[in-house]
């Protein structure tokens, strides 16, 4: 999938990832449709560092949540 393309598509496919990864419990909060392309920038730097990492302390958990909390509409 080429993420380079701010797409509605590629924002579902990124948060469907983070919420996979993560393993969030609460995933109706979590859902594609809440976030703008406008902030695709900052969502795919998330999606970036989520990939890349295998386990996360609770504090980053949280932090993370917080984060596509802010980004949302």
């Amino acid at each position: 999938m080429d993420l380079n393309n701010p797409t509605v598509e590629n924002v579902e496919y990124m948060i469907t990832s983070i919420k996979d990864k993560l393993r969030m419990v609460n995933v109706d909060a979590m859902k594609a449709e809440h976030f703008n392309t406008s902030d695709y920038e900052d969502l795919r730097d998330l999606y970036d560092m989520v990939v890349k990492r295998n386990n996360f302390s609770p504090s980053e958990m949280q932090a993370i949540a917080a984060e596509l909390g802010s980004l949302r509409k």
